[in-house]
């Protein structure tokens, strides 16, 4: 469409759109429905589209996990396995069934070419407690469905650690029944020092079960340095729903080697900042009147719910409903539920889930070719830092707790805009399948900026003679994981010009500590007797590059300076010189950033070159809080971090290589049961399958405004991948939401909307309705 219209009018030309304000209380698809009175297609479901081929990276079905269960429990699998729910210790018992990944080798003949859809395996991991040396083994069966040709197999080879799948008893996860056999013990203790622990907390710990126990036992991970021994160190807290925010001095350290807990022992109490080795030695420091609380820990809690706080104060006009973003025009992408299959704008790929690492996305292509086999999580870490068991100890690897499963609900108009799509996260829990609603959404989103635009200067009054401009959106695919005291909100970007863009926020309560003066080094005070303990965020991801095929390079592009002389420069002798420096890492390696920014990374594809000969391939760019762990050499994260220890890292694809970091690992962090150390031996990187494996982040220096909650808006990390040189223009060009404005001989402005009219509609929100809709599941 043309028309002729004054700067004035072209500006007022608007959407109306009236919208009703939706009961807030949107909780588990208590969520708002539309009812669409024209023409903004704000109700509309994504368009339907039939994937090219079967999902080869779809979970297991639930049937396939009710007859791995039944299967795992016959006596022919001969496993001797009790029911989890009468397990004890020293029972063989299954921990979780999950996917096990298939094989890059098995499916790219089937993606690219005729091959048969690969087979699907389950994971199934099961705790012998049993077995002369208890150990907790991986298995791997399938073919699936279960059948005549089904068998159970030890899933040793993605492991790199020496023991295959499994792991001594020691370093196996903390589990339920772990935690009761070390209890009678802690009970034990606690009872002999119950007076002492009144008197100074107003609180006892009599049993987590006892009436009378009214401060809350919690320990950190690691328990193990190399699984010939196990610990407990023990805090405690004022329970409620904010007990993160309000712990008091006191820790109690265990030993729990082996499954015998007759043979646990007392290794020590710590309070005040002293270590007492008996609770002998604790009653002789309390009798003397040598033990007191600095800043005595308040038990109120209302004060750290995230809820309107009226003691705040109101700030003016905040009784209106805030800004949404709305896809007005109606979606433009679609989806393929069954398959799990996305398009957009050019953009196609399949989305995968798993209850160990959550979402992940394969085959991405931009335009039919392909940029990426695989971009997943791989780990969400963190270390603290203080003087004392707890903050000094703790290091948490999520995968360790089933990441995936801690998919939250998520609420339309606040965590996803309003009419996004929204799809249930499912996976395999015991012999069934559990279901999240809402545990990711889908949106396109105004990205607040256009894609491209220029003017050029003129002598008319608007001050230029032709004006264009791009509007700018991104595909969205959003979920928020709460682990513990943690909510992690993953966003994943396709944008219009063929760029890729991951970025993490945290928010959540943090793990604090009891004040102490003595210890503001380790972090503020931030509330009566809390200081906010300083710690690392590390999220790794692995980003399986296949530039057009699976022979790629990285590219290491420099910027440097040198001193140079230029003869049309005579005057000037010589001076200093901006020129570019490009090499390709040759050999596996981990590497970070260069300072100043001052080295570009690319995967490149050196037999494919664009119309101007350049090598095609896609930028590596740093986004916001690009960080790895702070710590080289620390006893609880000396070899099995090492993923976290650089910003980047690239290796070649091995099947044996699908993962950076064992969800088993976190207690063994002197014998790692997979190792990515061991990744670097020396392989060529250069016109290989390669791998790029980094690292976002926050280094989380704890304020006052960490209360109530960690805020998204200051912890985030990101990164982008962008093409570079892998078109031929800017992919900007064939589309049609612009706007192109001229200045004519007259003075007035000739504008093209390319048929793309801005709608006019009213939107009104039905009421929240309270029933559970068979929704799409991942």
């Amino acid at each position: 469409m043309v028309a002729k219209t004054s700067l004035t009018a072209l500006v007022a030309t608007a959407i109306h759109c009236v919208t009703a304000r939706p009961d807030p209380n949107l909780y588990r698809r208590a969520i708002s429905k539309f009812n669409e009175i024209r023409t903004c297609g704000l109700s509309d479901a994504a368009p339907t589209v039939k994937a090219p081929k079967v999902n080869p990276w779809a979970q297991i079905t639930p049937d396939d996990v009710t007859a791995v269960w039944e299967l795992v429990h016959s006596s022919e699998a001969g496993l001797n396995l009790t029911h989890p729910d009468n397990a004890t210790l020293t029972d063989n018992y299954v921990y979780f069934i999950d996917t096990l990944p298939t094989n890059k080798s098995a499916i790219l003949p089937y993606i690219d070419g005729d091959a048969e859809l690969p087979a699907k395996y389950a994971r199934v991991v099961i705790f012998e407690g049993g077995k002369d040396e208890p150990v907790s083994q991986e298995y791997m069966v399938g073919p699936l469905p279960v059948g005549s040709e089904t068998s159970v197999a030890k899933l040793d080879y993605i492991f790199n650690g020496g023991k295959g799948g499994a792991v001594p008893f020691n370093g196996r996860n903390f589990d339920g029944k772990r935690s009761r056999a070390s209890e009678p013990l802690l009970k034990s203790i606690m009872e002999e020092i119950a007076d002492i622990t009144v008197a100074l907390f107003d609180g006892a710990y009599y049993g987590s079960g006892d009436e009378r126990t009214n401060i809350s036992a919690g320990s950190p991970t690691p328990v193990s340095y190399d699984g010939t021994q196990a610990f407990r160190n023990i805090m405690f807290r004022y329970p409620g729903a904010a007990t993160y925010l309000v712990p008091i001095d006191l820790y109690v350290m265990l030993d729990i080697t082996g499954t015998d807990a007759s043979k646990y022992f007392l290794k020590g109490i710590v309070t005040n900042e002293r270590f007492f080795r008996t609770t002998t030695d604790l009653r002789a420091a309390y009798d003397a009147g040598e033990l007191k609380s600095e800043f005595p820990q308040t038990r109120e809690q209302e004060w750290a719910l995230v809820k309107n706080q009226p003691e705040m104060g109101v700030r003016d006009l905040e009784d209106r409903l805030a800004p949404q973003s709305v896809e007005l025009g109606g979606k433009r992408y679609k989806y393929d539920k069954e398959q799990q299959y996305v398009e957009f704008m050019g953009w196609s790929f399949y989305l995968s889930f798993t209850r160990t690492l959550g979402l992940a996305f394969y085959d991405i292509r931009f335009k039919g070719e392909r940029v990426l086999y695989e971009l997943s999580l791989q780990e969400a870490a963190a270390q603290y830092a203080g003087y004392q068991p707890k903050a000094a100890n703790t290091v948490y690897h999520d995968t360790y707790y089933s990441f995936g499963t801690y998919a939250a609900t998520l609420v339309e108009g606040y965590d996803c805009p309003f009419g996004s799509t929204l799809l249930n996260i499912s996976f395999p829990e015991g012999d069934r399948e559990e279901v999240h609603p809402a545990g990711l959404c889908i949106f396109e989103q105004d990205s607040g900026y256009p894609l491209a635009r220029h003017r050029t200067g003129g002598s008319s009054d608007f001050g230029f003679s032709n004006l264009g401009t791009v509007k700018g959106s991104a595909l969205h695919l959003r979920a928020v994981y709460t682990v513990g005291n943690y909510d992690y909100m993953f966003d994943y970007a396709f944008h219009l010009d063929g760029s890729i863009e991951t970025e993490v926020r945290a928010s959540g309560y943090l793990q604090s500590s009891p004040y102490y003066k003595s210890q503001g080094r380790f972090g503020p005070r931030i509330s009566q007797g809390t200081q906010g303990s300083y710690h690392d965020h590390i999220l790794n991801f692995k980003a399986d590059f296949d530039i057009l095929d699976t022979k790629n390079s990285l590219q290491v592009t420099e910027l440097v300076v040198v001193n140079q002389t230029q003869p049309w420069y005579e005057e000037l002798g010589t001076f200093e010189q901006m020129e570019f420096n490009t090499t390709v890492m040759e050999t596996e390696k981990q590497f970070n950033w260069a300072a100043n920014g001052q080295a570009m990374y690319s995967v490149v594809n050196n037999d494919q070159t664009n119309a101007w000969g350049e090598k095609r391939g896609y930028r590596i760019i740093p986004g916001k809080s690009n960080i790895h762990l702070s710590i080289a050499n620390s006893p609880w994260t000396r070899k099995q971090s090492g993923m976290l220890k650089s910003h980047l890292a690239v290796t070649k694809q091995h099947d044996t290589e699908t993962y950076s970091n064992s969800w088993q690992n976190i207690n063994m962090p002197e014998a790692p049961q997979h190792d990515f150390l061991k990744f670097f031996d020396g392989e060529s990187v250069d016109d290989e399958d390669i791998v790029l494996w980094f690292n976002l982040g926050m280094h989380h220096f704890t304020r006052a405004e960490d209360i109530p909650v960690t805020l998204f808006t200051e912890a985030v990390s990101s990164i982008m991948f962008a093409p570079q040189n892998f078109n031929d223009r800017a992919q900007e060009g064939d589309l049609r939401n612009r706007r192109w404005v001229e200045v004519d001989e007259e003075g007035g402005l000739t504008y093209e909307d390319y048929g793309i009219e801005l709608p006019t509609c009213q939107v009104q929100l039905e009421e929240p309705v309270t029933k559970i809709e068979p929704w799409a599941s991942i």
